[in-house]
């Protein structure tokens, strides 16, 4: 099992080199979290859930799930921490050295230059979870949907993940009460 000092030294690499915040993250914490096997791979997704759930930025809330998963309450705080105290530091770093940067074309060239890498690190883990977790007719369908609704009409997460929750109970319900009078 992970020790406080291991989980602050991967939460605080993982915060020091990713750029493009939370989504971004995700290949670099799957890779250290389930290559150690502090999760497994079928747990991975599970964090992921919760943790775009949950209010909060998503870098911060994976920290806090996943640093519970292996310590608790002492292992949220410090994945938390070990996670954002490098952006402090380099965001504080930017600001006294670079504020008469930030119309310099190079600058602006380098930052253009590191949009596509990205989107590239947040589309990796999201084909990975699909392959993982789209499995039956379904979830192709349920997938599709949310992808048409959030990506080409622009309907927002929150209404979504609000009727999945109240569908996802009622299909709850009724299979319990099915299950209930079947033994009857």
């Amino acid at each position: 099992m992970a020790t406080y000092w291991q989980i602050f030294l991967i939460f605080a690499k993982i915060g020091a080199f990713t750029i493009g915040g939370g989504m971004a993250m995700i290949p670099l914490i799957q890779s250290e979290i389930v290559g150690r096997g502090w999760l497994r791979d079928e747990d991975f997704p599970d964090i992921i859930a919760l943790s775009q759930t949950a209010p909060g930025l998503l870098a911060v809330n994976i920290a806090i799930f996943t640093g519970y998963r292996l310590k608790g309450t002492r292992g949220s705080i410090v994945a938390t921490v070990a996670s954002v105290l490098p952006s402090i530091l380099i965001i504080l770093l930017i600001a006294i050295l670079f504020t008469g940067y930030q119309d310099n074309p190079v600058v602006i060239r380098i930052f253009k230059g590191i949009r596509p890498v990205v989107v590239a690190l947040i589309a990796v883990p999201m084909f990975q979870m699909a392959k993982k977790s789209v499995r039956t007719w379904w979830s192709y369908l349920v997938a599709g949907t949310v992808l048409v609704l959030v990506g080409f009409l622009k309907v927002s997460p929150i209404y979504i993940l609000t009727v999945v929750i109240v569908v996802s109970f009622a299909i709850v319900k009724i299979n319990d009460k099915r299950r209930r009078d079947s033994l009857k």
